[in-house]
């Protein structure tokens, strides 16, 4: 959004002549920012920027807002972030600056799409209306009185001029999906997972992006070039070997109508090419829950992508009801996908198939899922029901509390979508 010139400097006023550049820690971001900054400060507010709207809309599905717990988690992950967390009453520069800057950088990221608009949005004013609860009422009655919410449209005029950069448009295409949590291309379990478990694994380990991709490999003997991309790299993740997989694989295609011969010769290539022994020779990481759900959605015939995201609501209920979740969990999960909280969905139907409350981590990625199953399956982890709370804070739809959301700094993968580039060709034949 761009304000008015005049609503500018009435807001410009609000708390004196104190600072110039950043005079308050509540504010419309009116202005973008005209210094430079280095690309490496770029990246690392941009993303910082994202962990915090992340953590904004995971505790606005698990709480309800503007309740106690709702704003003292807020407030611990603003903090740890460096970011203003009470709004007028702190005088930090630098987070203030931090706050104006990572706006705008997210703002250009996620103005491409009606979906990503839409989100970035809602999680924006989620974030202003905790900041100015926590204003006084003095504060609050000067606030309204200078404030004026006229405005111009979006941000998206300024895209063609952006996307001449190309400096700055991988990164902002790629922002706007970014995974920042750990590499699952590298495994300490490498060639601990035997074929023989993976049709047991599939049923009580895979998230259910991944149990669908089996199943559809198991019943038709064949999935088309997304497919093998999105289960393979998982596979990959999980443990397999390059040698299993080519196994896996080639057992599963001469079943159907892929011969021996055209296996060795096309699709081997391209499964050694993943592992990083062809081509490039890259190390090729498994697909973050992000990339899932908004690059590369299923056609016909497909069978990868987010169940969450890409199937009809009532196909979701329906395979829901054949994992046998019960109707009031379908109910909950169904009411995470209506919000378009996809990822809080499979979070739930972890939370439902595991028999657990809290499932104490916040879900990024399909091979965090696995993990994570396997650490509790196999007793390496315990998890605690939790005691029914009062209305106000208890979880919203029965779900469990994110006591374990991790802001630990990772790097931001913005390479991932530029290295499946050539992927990509070698699994282009279906």
């Amino acid at each position: 959004m761009q304000f008015s010139r005049s609503n500018r400097r009435k807001l410009a006023r609000l708390v004196g002549d104190g600072q110039e550049q950043y005079p308050h820690s509540l504010q419309f971001y009116l202005q973008p920012p005209t210094e430079s900054i280095s690309l490496a400060e770029f990246e690392s507010l941009a993303v910082d920027r994202l962990r915090l709207l992340k953590v904004v809309e995971n505790l606005g599905v698990t709480y309800v807002k503007g309740t106690e717990n709702y704003n003292k988690k807020l407030e611990v992950e603003l903090r740890k972030l460096k970011f203003p967390f009470k709004a007028l009453t702190e005088d930090d520069h630098d987070a203030r600056r931090k706050d104006h800057i990572s706006h705008f950088i997210l703002r250009l990221a996620y103005c491409q799409s009606e979906d990503l608009r839409r989100w970035f949005i809602q999680q924006e004013m989620d974030l202003f209306r905790y900041r100015f609860n926590q204003l006084s009422v003095q504060l609050t009655e000067r606030f309204l009185e200078y404030a004026n919410l006229a405005y111009d449209a979006l941000t998206a005029r300024s895209l063609p001029v952006v996307q001449t950069d190309e400096r700055l448009q991988p990164l902002l295409s790629h922002l706007s999906h970014a995974y920042v949590g750990p590499d699952y291309s590298l495994q300490k379990s490498t060639g601990k997972i035997s074929l023989g478990q993976i049709d047991a694994l599939s049923v009580k380990s895979f998230p259910p992006c991944m149990r669908q991709l089996h199943k559809a490999l198991r019943d038709n003997h064949h999935l088309r070039h997304g497919g093998r991309m999105q289960y393979g790299l998982f596979l990959k993740g999980i443990g397999l070997t390059l040698e299993q997989a080519l196994q896996f694989w080639k057992s599963e295609f001469i079943r159907g109508k892929v011969d021996a011969d055209k296996f060795d010769k096309g699709y081997a290539y391209s499964i050694r090419h993943s592992y990083g022994k062809e081509g490039k020779r890259t190390d090729y990481t498994p697909f973050s829950c992000m990339k899932i759900i908004l690059s590369n959605p299923p056609g016909q015939g497909d069978y990868h992508g987010c169940p969450f995201r890409h199937s009809d609501p009532e196909l979701l209920k329906q395979k829901l009801q054949s994992y046998k979740v019960s109707p009031t969990g379908i109910s909950q999960i169904l009411d995470l996908v209506k919000g378009m909280h996809y990822q809080l969905a499979c979070q739930k139907y972890f939370a439902l198939t595991h028999d657990v409350d809290d499932t104490g981590f916040s879900l990024n990625h399909p091979n965090q899922y696995f993990a994570e199953s396997q650490q509790l399956l196999n007793g390496a982890k315990e998890i605690k029901k939790e005691q029914r709370q009062s209305e106000n804070s208890q979880p919203k739809y029965g779900s469990q509390k994110n006591t374990n959301i991790s802001t630990t700094p990772a790097p931001l993968d913005t390479t991932e979508g530029m290295e499946l580039d050539g992927l990509e060709d070698y699994f282009a034949e279906d």
